[in-house]
């Protein structure tokens, strides 16, 4: 794994310094029917030539081949295809720098020229150099920190920690790449934390961990504990970390920059529960893999990770509520009713429909404290949506269609594909009880992620537990896109979905 990624100072024309070393390698991204002469920069036009003509060789997408000289000799070039340049995509891009990023990787080379040759005229170099970030980013992942002896490579002498310099063809394009580099830095935190085992990564970890990246970003951080909780009587945040190994808390991150402290926020809140056996409800297998289950919130906080880094201009709030779901004397049950920070009372019909209750908690204190301009919630919420929807694709709800338009496009920018599904107040009906307000989980399978959305639009907003709420709203059910069984993009693990999206649009909010 390299342990940096750093576009090379001065890596356009006219900028590179004299004493500036070229770059190890050069990485030439090109579609199909792309010729040697489309290619001024590469050194090798006649290995070029002669790889072009293999019939093997078509520059589909992600196809990669090292040049040969005609002696046998390996040039110090890469190919890789993008296919057809009228399909060519930011995601086209990013999978092949992915893929350029794995050989280069694997080759040990410590700094590359990225040229990208005949692109489609719409995909402007700003938005290039992003794809470029988010591609070599994404694949350079690999959570290692917990390999041991059995496994872990043992240093030799002289060895250092190899990095990547990246050096681009112009200004626009490098722009784009810092930029997407410093979006990278809160994806590989969310994915970092959502690696982190549960017996590690617990609230009170977590929590500690948020404080400390508020310190070194300038974020502020605001932790209200159990006692706290208590007094502010957030039941479901409190009944869902009964029975957890460190008490349940609620963080709240703050962005705000200078002269926007009264500005409206964008509120961005996150489902933490670290782990979830499934309480009473007891999952079938114990919970293999419900350390996942605080993907959500590990996104949010990558999110304002990356806005601070970006010192964006927007007002942000990230809410992150922080439990663990196990059995206990002290854990709730079913049939338990709970009461809300803003009243609402929910009866509990099943001890694994929880993250709604922790979210609950998190979006009334959230809407009633920072009165947003919006919200976007994010949670590994249902099964239902991955029945639904699959796992490249997030399930929306919302309120308004203005910020959902904003959520797609946002969305569709940087390859964290979102689609709606529908909310109306029979939904909500669904998930009124006989003996409270609500139960968490409806008597009925059907509609199974709607229900989810149903049962959280009660709590955004003074006036959502008795109508669909007038705050702008949108809920992101993560289940199916929080974790991925690998590909060339990302290595089997968590994706940090929602941290590139959420950051893109309070960037154009």
């Amino acid at each position: 794994m390299y342990r940096s990624i750093k576009a090379a100072p001065g890596s356009s024309p006219g900028s590179t310094p004299a004493s500036a070393k070229p770059a190890d390698a050069l990485v030439l991204l090109m579609p199909a029917g792309t010729k040697p002469a489309d290619a001024p920069a590469c050194p090798e036009p006649d290995a070029l030539a002669r790889l072009l003509k293999q019939a093997d060789f078509t520059l589909k997408p992600e196809q990669a081949r090292t040049l040969y000289h005609a002696t046998g000799r390996p040039a110090r070039t890469l190919v890789v295809g993008l296919g057809e340049r009228a399909q060519v995509t930011a995601d086209t891009l990013r999978r092949a720098a992915a893929r350029a990023a794995r050989a280069l990787e694997s080759a040990r080379i410590g700094s590359a020229r990225f040229q990208t040759v005949n692109l489609p005229d719409e995909l402007d170099a700003h938005a290039v150099g992003r794809s470029l970030a988010d591609g070599i980013t994404l694949a350079n992942f690999h959570f290692d920190a917990y390999l041991g002896k059995a496994r872990k490579p043992e240093k030799k002498k002289g060895d250092k920690p190899i990095g990547l310099k990246v050096t681009l063809a112009d200004k626009p394009t490098r722009a784009g790449f810092v930029e997407g580099l410093k979006v990278a830095e809160g994806v590989t935190t969310a994915r970092t934390l959502a690696c982190t085992p549960p017996n590690v990564a617990n609230p009170k970890h977590i929590a500690g961990y948020c404080r400390k990246l508020a310190k070194a970003t300038g974020l502020k951080c605001t932790v209200i504990d159990a006692k706290r909780a208590k007094e502010l009587k957030m039941g479901g945040l409190l009944a869902v970390g009964a029975g957890g190994s460190t008490p349940p808390c609620m963080v709240i991150l703050e962005h705000a920059p200078a002269g926007k402290a009264k500005r409206k926020p964008l509120l961005l809140v996150g489902k933490g529960v670290t782990f979830d056996t499934g309480g009473y409800s007891l999952k079938p297998d114990g919970g293999k893999g419900m350390k996942y289950d605080k993907c959500g919130a590990m996104n949010v906080i990558g999110a304002m990770h990356a806005i601070a880094n970006l010192k964006l201009k927007q007002r942000v709030v990230g809410v992150i509520g922080l439990a663990e779901n196990m059995i206990d004397r002290e854990a709730y049950r079913v049939d338990d009713i709970l009461t809300f920070c803003n009243g609402v009372t929910c009866e509990v019909t099943n001890t694994d429909a929880e993250g709604r209750l922790v979210l609950a908690d998190c979006l009334a204190y959230g809407t009633k404290t920072y009165k947003p301009a919006a919200v976007i919630d994010f949670a590994t919420l249902t099964g239902g949506v991955v029945v639904a929807l699959g796992k490249k694709i997030a399930g929306v709800w919302a309120t308004d269609e203005t910020l959902l338009g904003k959520v797609k496009a946002a969305g569709q920018t940087v390859g964290e594909p979102v689609w709606q599904l529908p909310l109306d107040d029979d939904y909500r009906k669904m998930m009124q009880a006989k003996h409270a307000d609500l139960h968490n989980s409806a008597p009925v399978r059907e509609a199974h992620a709607t229900q989810g959305a149903a049962f959280l639009s009660y709590f955004v907003g003074t006036d959502a537990p008795k109508q669909i709420p007038t705050t702008p709203w949108v809920h992101v059910d993560i289940a199916g896109t929080s974790n991925t069984e690998g590909d060339v993009l990302m290595e089997k693990g968590p994706t940090g979905f929602g941290v590139r999206l959420a950051t893109e649009l309070a960037a154009t909010l």
